[in-house]
């Protein structure tokens, strides 16, 4: 199994940013995606996932700002990320779990991928 994100760099605050993850090695829609985030000195939290039936869960402080999709024939999920403020700065990885719940923690991820910078500066 191998998930490659990409789509990082540096923004500007109030700015946007598309993540991607390309996944293979896998069938893709009998998985949970989601999208994690980890700052320095922070634990690696949920920002977002989206289930095999396209449900989403969104942390708090991504609500109304995050989008995450999934495209099965494309073996991909996104990431779109608009009015982004400082706070947003962390490695985002990509995730996938064969639990069909866009919510669960970390702990039920099992396959990862490398993590994309994302620097918001202000």
């Amino acid at each position: 199994v191998q998930l490659q994100a990409s789509g990082g760099g540096l923004v500007q605050a109030g700015g946007s940013l598309r993540l991607s993850c390309a996944a293979s090695g896998l069938t893709f829609s009998s998985y949970t995606m989601a999208w994690f985030r980890q700052a320095p000195g922070n634990k690696r939290e949920l920002v977002a996932g989206i289930d095999r039936e396209s449900i989403t869960h969104y942390a708090d402080s991504v609500k109304g700002r995050f989008t995450i999709s999934r495209d099965n024939a494309k073996s991909a999920v996104y990431l779109q990320m608009n009015s982004m403020i400082p706070e947003d700065t962390a490695v985002y990885y990509c995730a996938a779990s064969l639990w069909n719940t866009a919510s669960q923690p970390r702990g039920r991820y099992h396959e990862w991928g490398q993590g994309t910078q994302v620097t918001v500066s202000s």
